[in-house]
């Protein structure tokens, strides 16, 4: 049984974290292309215009990518969840449905409308053909996370006899606690991704000498967006998630921060360290006094519970992945916010497109925004063990009895070399999307 879970648990893993590489692109694109499209409309200058086509084709192909590798989990559920299916139907099922039939179907019908119906409907459908798919891939988003925060957080439910959960409140469903901190948190830390893309791009071509003009529009324009979803991430929403995290998961916190035994005067903040799960104890740690009890609960001496409050089977079951996914989440976040003030600093003293050393940090970091947010929902998945639905059902009791760890097995490797394949035609049309670059035009670069 355990290595049948085992196997289950990373093929969903793998499916999942390779599938969201994609929308938390879209999502945060989806608005930069709107507010392109916006300038494009009030100042008329054509090279907004330029920029939301070249960055809608972008769009376009990640949208592609996602809904091609968003399908295989939705069987998952059915063939290696199938027990998860059965007990959480008539609940997951619902938001489930909803985001394929309202979100999904707004996005993708709009979708085609925005590529190549321009000349048809005019500049200003156009514009709303484009705020319609970012409110389709925004309530994607709203709907997912939904589903996700009724596992951690379950609400409006009851449980028949027969072990089904059924749905008693429709409201509460929406008026979860989890879900508004964890969904603004989502969306800005998509936001972040997106800009840091933006951003990067804009510096290859300033570097490269190559569109240099759109390279200008496209680097102010991820360094504003950037700076901004860097902050909502970390304050307010970080914040908020955090102290949810406390509140209803506190043994959750407790393997997150590294907090082995409860410090009765103050607990302090990790900055670095090892977890030594085997002794109870981080190695080599770096921490200062008393400031996690002050960021919780804005109390200095506060008590925080540590594992040694919690019998060992509520432990998370992997404590030092959890450890490490969300530090390194945090430390890429505090990293994000540094690089985009001394970006900003440099663009208000009209130095930052001379700024070598700037410019080539942010097309380095490029990918960074992909692995914070994947440690991030590493973070939130790997805290909710050893539960599917919080306190309420165990995830070895939501895995298919009848699925043998071989045929899994099997699949997984089917996954991995069919992906890898994927992921490689990806960066290729990319590349040769961003080799391209927006439409040659020569347009004024002092307007931007």
């Amino acid at each position: 049984m355990e290595e049948m879970l085992f196997y289950d648990r990373m093929q969903f893993a793998f499916t999942i974290t390779f599938h969201y590489l994609f929308p938390q692109l879209t999502m945060g694109l989806s608005l930069i292309i709107v507010y392109f499209k916006w300038k494009y409309l009030r100042t008329k200058n054509d090279q907004y215009n330029h920029a939301t086509h070249f960055w809608m084709k972008i769009f376009a192909l990640n949208f592609a990518m996602g809904v091609v590798t968003g399908i295989p989990m939705e069987f998952q559920f059915g063939t290696n969840w199938a027990k998860f299916s059965e007990l959480t139907g008539g609940i997951i099922g619902q938001t489930l449905a909803m985001e394929g039939m309202f979100s999904f179907f707004l996005e993708s019908s709009f979708l085609g409308i925005f590529l190549f119906g321009e000349k048809i409907i005019g500049h200003k459908w156009h514009f709303v053909t484009g705020l319609l798919i970012m409110i389709g891939s925004w309530a994607s988003g709203y709907l997912i996370i939904a589903t996700h925060s009724w596992m951690q957080n379950p609400v409006g439910y009851e449980i028949l006899e027969n072990g089904r959960f059924v749905l008693t409140n429709f409201k509460a469903l929406f008026l979860n606690p989890w879900l508004w901190p964890s969904y603004l948190h989502n969306q800005a830390a998509s936001l972040v991704t997106s800009s840091f893309v933006v951003a990067g791009i804009g510096a290859f071509y300033i570097l490269s000498q190559k569109n240099v003009s759109f390279g200008r529009l496209f680097l102010k324009t991820g360094v504003i967006f950037g700076l901004i979803s860097s902050i909502i991430v970390a304050v307010p929403t970080g914040d908020l998630l955090a102290k949810n995290v406390v509140k209803y998961q506190p043994v959750t916190f407790a393997a997150m921060e590294g907090i082995f035994h409860t410090e009765k005067k103050g607990s302090e903040i990790v900055l670095i360290g090892q977890p030594d799960v085997k002794d109870k104890k981080l190695d080599n740690k770096i921490a200062v006094p008393n400031i996690l009890s002050f960021l919780t609960y804005g109390n200095w001496e506060q008590e925080i519970k540590g594992l040694d409050q919690f019998e060992e089977d509520l432990h998370p079951t992997n404590i030092s992945g959890l450890y490490y996914a969300y530090h390194i989440m945090v430390g890429l976040g505090t990293l994000f916010i540094g690089l985009m003030v001394l970006a900003l600093f440099q663009l208000v003293r009209g130095k930052l497109f001379e700024t070598k050393w700037i410019l080539w940090s942010l097309m380095f970091m490029m990918p960074f925004p992909y692995i914070a947010n994947t440690t991030g929902w590493y973070t939130a998945e790997l805290g909710r063990q050893p539960w599917l639905v919080y306190n309420l059902l165990r995830t070895s009791a939501g895995a298919s009895p009848t699925v043998s760890s071989g045929n899994t097995l099997f699949t997984l490797l089917g996954f991995i070399g069919l992906y890898l394949l994927l992921g490689m035609l990806f960066l290729l049309l990319i590349g040769k999307i961003i080799n391209k670059g927006p439409h040659n035009v020569d347009l004024n670069s002092e307007k931007i």
